[in-house]
């Protein structure tokens, strides 16, 4: 492709490389694109050489970036050119520019086949590429048989008959009805038997996919498949071009042995011995060499060797050798070939036989947990949990609990699940499964689901020989520093339920159980919260003979939850301390937990599962399976921002989760084991029926039509932990809030807004780690992530959200050995929130973190983000962030189902222009009816089918949540146009104006595409006027500007 005789196509390239900014680059392009337009314009005036000229600087345009949307006429059009130079260009250019569903591509299939069919070889070899490289439907059905054709010609040339095979394979992946199996088997059969090592390997690669798809109708080619690796093996007639590095052809030997495997088995006794004497030289011959190049390919065809051995089922002698090789590739210093000796040691498992062979390789297993890379250790881990049984459980889940101590984060999640699995699979006796899942709950208890230690429950409740261990250890753990909270929760449910059988024993009478238990209540989850409650009712319950001073201690606590903002919990308290006056009510009400019903364990399901999957899956899976539960450590410092009660001296602190798994939970693909009895929470977010048709549309009967949820909409645990780990919005102070003129409030700082405006300058010299504004943006969708981290701090948050009240708990952990100093904290809200953060600590202890509760109260719809302004002082740098809070319009929005007869009465009720607010919206992101379904979702509207009739518009419900409007109906239509996804009618109905205009600007918010990067002054809002909307999408800052105000 010679592109120096033109000297105008040398001279914008030229151009195109001295621009010193993209700025400027895009005015060379427009400039250059509107000359080539203009010339378009005038085509019979245009040379072939000007013609070929303007398709290539469109080519290269196009690969820097810019959409080319002209000019394709002209560059189908050269395809049809007599001549080599200006076909050449047309075929590239068209491979690049258009696609499969391009409606200029049916003007040239003519020409193209004519091409195909020709007795030119140069054409018919650009022509197969081009269709190789297009592919579609249209190409498959006109051009399959004359491809075909070509490729079992022999006339043809080998460099024709390599790209018609592979222009072929790419038709069948389109359209696997192009290939006639009945007829091909045979075709395929002769095509195998071909010399030519460069034919060969692309009619192999169209063997692979064909065999995929229907193994039966091949079965007459499998003996020369077994030929041809006889052929590669003995490197007989093997041309010295297809040897690489002395390997013969390592591609097709490869491509070989993967079709072979598609087969269920090789009945004939000849081809079988063949194949495994081959299969046994390569086995034998292969050996870690210093060549890289050599070790990757004579690696590629070992491994696929072994994968062809264990699906062959071949002897236990062959088995045994592939065990001991790999066995010696685990111990090479090469970490690519560890890694793959492990993950094929590992599919090994699945053979029959081979898993004492694999034991005794356990030590050097173990020893690979402590490799520098993450990928190996995840592939020992997998191994040893796929070799584990009752021989070997106690030494292997005793390692997983050692290097638990030192495991980054990202593992933790799946090794303390493995763990959990294999004590509970393969314990010798209770007591020890009982120590191991309170050792891992102590280890790595942020990383233990609570399916783990309702099981130790189930245990401990069903076996009263163990009930007074259990109770002795989970005191034992009550005396440390640090306790995480998820061993708060099972330690409290233990001493309530058993504790009165240590009541003899020094440390353990009623009193003292309470006092320590007590210390843990001020700063655990409000879930923990209710276990408590119940634990203080037990141990009242069995303190006999009555002690006064412990009883009004007990009581003094009931009667300050009773007025707590989480109904479970107050329930409790209110019906705790009226049985508690009651006196033997209250031993018939709380007596003993009857035995559980025995069931298969969640956790040994799981496994189940993992062990049909291959070592990657498996672990995927489990992970998303499981859920996650809260960490807590204790660290002893003094308050800064206030003084604490004498019985807060300790703080406890959540420690996130760090794994990076973004998999949806599946919780529907098993059962449910029983739980201590604790209420399960509504979940906020989860779809509301309405029970009566006489709904208000100003005010819903909360009672009778919505039942408010009590917590918030919790994340799936992947989505959780990745949030925990991922990147947080760290931005400036809002907007100075202006006072509403008349109607509605100057509600124009949206979160949106926000990410656009320019933070003060701060000089910090300690600079955050994560990606700002595209945190923010997944925190305003979910309730659990990190909000901020640099080199020496993370701070995560976790909300709960019931109605109009929510509980943001922050998470400030330090990540450094030296404490932090001088911490303040310092909320700055707006107008519509009423927010009361605790106290913070003056100091954080090395490799601590500490608890902050921040409670909410939501008084009217805005859309404005309150502030955290943070500060803390490492060593002698001070560090001063202003982080927004997600705490967003969407967060106080409960979804809620209507039937056709609920709705339209509502609908049709509302005729006051400022209740009902349209909006056609341009620049939208173009999304399909199902994305943007789930888009609604994540913001907490239920998107209810066939409440309209046109399939292009969808219809969505919710209750907003606030102070002044307590629960108000809200509903939203969306009209779109399927000739034109970038534009769409909105409309948003309620019984209040406020409510109407924010819901819709915020909808209209997350269906905008507008850009983000660019950076705007921040200035006061203006009231909007009420039908006035800012248009969607501006080409630059200034315009981008205007409309924000």
């Amino acid at each position: 492709m010679a592109l120096s005789g033109m000297r105008g196509l040398s001279v914008f390239i030229s151009d195109i490389r001295n621009c010193h900014n993209k700025e400027q680059e895009r005015l060379r392009v427009d400039k250059e694109l509107g000359n080539i337009r203009t010339r378009f314009k005038n085509e019979k005036s245009l040379s072939p050489y000007e013609k070929k000229k303007y398709v290539w600087k469109m080519l290269y345009i196009y690969m820097l970036g810019y959409d080319v949307d002209f000019g394709h006429m002209e560059t189908v059009s050269l395809i049809s050119a007599p001549k080599y130079p200006e076909k050449q260009v047309g075929y590239i250019v068209t491979s690049c520019l258009l696609n499969e569903n391009n409606d200029f591509l049916r003007m040239v299939i003519n020409t193209v086949r004519n091409d195909i069919i020709g007795r030119n070889e140069t054409f018919q070899c650009l022509a197969l590429t081009m269709v190789g490289n297009i592919g579609g439907k249209e190409f498959s059905e006109s051009l399959a048989p004359d491809v075909q054709k070509l490729l079992i010609s022999s006339s043809c040339r080998p460099v024709v008959r390599k790209k018609a095979a592979l222009c072929l394979l790419r038709l069948y992946r389109k359209n696997p009805d192009v290939v006639n199996i009945d007829g091909w088997a045979d075709r395929m059969a002769q095509l195998l038997d071909e010399r030519d090592l460069g034919v060969l390997t692309s009619v192999m690669s169209l063997f692979v996919s064909l065999v995929s798809n229907n193994a039966e109708a091949y079965w007459n080619c499998l003996p020369k498949c077994v030929r041809i690796l006889e052929r590669l093996a003995r490197n007989q007639d093997i041309p010295q071009e297809y040897t690489y590095y002395g390997i013969p052809s390592p591609w097709l030997q490869v491509k070989t042995m993967r079709a072979l495997q598609y087969f269920p088995t090789i009945e004939d006794p000849n081809a079988r011995r063949a194949l495994f004497e081959v299969l046994q030289r390569i086995l034998m011959g292969t050996d870690v060499v210093k060549n890289v190049n050599k070790n990757n390919a004579s690696h590629a065809v070992l491994f696929e060797a072994l994968a062809l051995v264990m699906h062959l089922d071949a002897e236990k002698e062959m088995m045994s050798q592939c065990v001991a090789l790999l066995g010696k590739f685990i111990a090479v210093r090469e970490p690519n070939i560890r890694y793959l000796g492990l993950e094929n040691m590992t599919r090994m498992l699945l053979v029959t036989d081979v898993q004492d062979i694999i034991k005794r390789h356990q030590a050097q297993i173990i020893t690979s947990l402590k490799d520098p890379d993450i990928s190996i250790r995840r592939r020992a881990l997998d191994l040893l949990y796929g070799m584990c049984d009752v021989t070997n459980a106690k030494e292997i889940v005793e390692e997983l609990l050692q290097y638990l101590n030192t495991a980054e984060f990202a593992m933790r999640e799946e090794l303390s699940l493995k763990a959990a699995i294999l004590a509970e699979k393969f314990a010798p006796d209770l007591s020890w499964y009982v120590d191991v899942i309170l050792q891992l709950i102590d280890k790595a208890g942020d990383f233990v689901s609570d399916d783990i230690w309702y099981r130790v429950v189930q245990f401990v409740t069903n076996n009263e020989d163990l009930q007074p261990y259990a109770a002795g250890k989970a005191r034992e753990y009550l005396d440390k520093p640090a306790l995480h909270e998820t061993m708060v929760k099972v330690s409290a449910y233990l001493l309530g339920e058993y504790g009165h059988l240590l009541a003899r024993r020094p440390g353990c009478s009623p009193k003292e159980l309470f006092a320590i238990i007590n210390d843990k209540l001020p700063t655990v989850s409000t879930s923990t919260v209710a276990i408590l409650l119940s634990t203080y009712a037990k141990i009242l319950m069995h303190t006999q003979p009555p002690d006064v001073g412990l009883q009004q201690q007990i009581l003094t606590i009931f009667k300050k939850y009773e007025s707590y903002i989480d109904v479970e919990i107050q329930q409790r308290a209110v019906e705790y301390f009226e049985l508690s006056r009651k006196g033997s009510a209250l031993a018939d009400v709380l007596a003993e937990m009857p035995k559980f019903p025995e069931r298969e364990s969640a956790l040994l399901k799981k496994a189940e599962d993992a062990e049909v999957d291959t070592a990657e899956q498996s672990a995927i899976k489990i992970r998303s399976q499981q859920q996650t539960s809260s960490a807590l450590v204790v660290a002893d410092h003094p308050p800064a921002n206030g003084s604490a009660t004498a019985a807060n001296h300790l703080t406890l602190v959540k420690m996130p989760s760090q794994t990076i798994s973004d998999i949806q939970e599946s919780s529907a693909t098993y059962e449910e084991p029983p739980k201590p009895p604790i209420e399960t929470p509504k979940e906020n977010g989860s779809p509301l029926e309405v029970e009566s048709k006489a709904t208000n549309i100003t005010e819903v009967n909360i009672e009778s039509k919505v039942e408010p949820p009590s917590t918030s909409h919790p994340a799936s645990p992947a989505d959780l932990l990745a949030d925990l780990l991922g990147p947080l919005a760290i931005e400036g102070p809002p907007a100075v809030e202006q006072q509403p003129a008349q109607g509605l409030e100057a509600n124009q700082s949206s979160v949106g807004d926000l990410t656009l405006a320019t933070l003060e300058d701060q000089s910090n010299s300690v600079q955050p780690i994560v990606n700002v504004e595209e945190k923010l943006h997944i925190l305003c969708t979910k309730d659990s992530g990190v909000l901020y981290e640099d080199p020496h701090i993370q701070i995560g948050l976790k909300a709960e959200w019931r109605v109009h009240h929510g509980r943001l708990i922050l998470f400030l952990g330090n990540k450094n050995t030296s404490p932090l100093m001088s911490v303040r904290a310092l909320i700055l809200p707006p107008s519509h929130l009423k927010m009361e953060l605790s106290s913070v600590p003056d100091t954080i202890p090395p490799r601590a973190q500490v608890q902050v509760p921040l409670e909410i109260v939501n008084l009217r719809a805005s859309r404005d983000v309150a502030v955290l302004d943070f500060s803390y002082t490492f060593g002698t740098a001070l560090v001063d962030v202003k982080l927004r809070l997600p705490v967003v319009l969407n967060k106080f929005l409960q979804p809620i189902t209507l039937s056709p007869e609920e709705f339209f009465p509502q609908w049709k009720a509302l005729t006051v222009h400022s209740l009902k607010v349209q909006e056609v919206v341009k620049g939208v992101k173009p999304l399909s009816l199902p994305e943007m379904a789930n888009l609604f979702m994540s913001l907490h509207l239920a998107v209810t089918p066939g409440l309209d009739n046109n399939p292009n518009n969808l219809v969505a419900c919710t209750t907003f949540f606030s102070e002044a409007t307590r629960a108000m109906l809200c509903l939203v239509r969306v009209e779109t146009d399927p000739q034109d996804r970038t534009q769409l009618r909105l409309t948003v109905a309620s019984g209040d104006q406020y409510l109407t205009f924010e819901l819709k600007e915020f909808i209209k918010e997350h269906l905008v595409d507008i850009p983000r990067t660019q950076a705007t002054p921040t200035l006061a809002p203006v009231p909007p006027q009420l039908p006035a909307a800012a248009p969607a999408t501006y080409n630059d800052p200034g315009a981008m500007l205007a409309g924000l105000l």
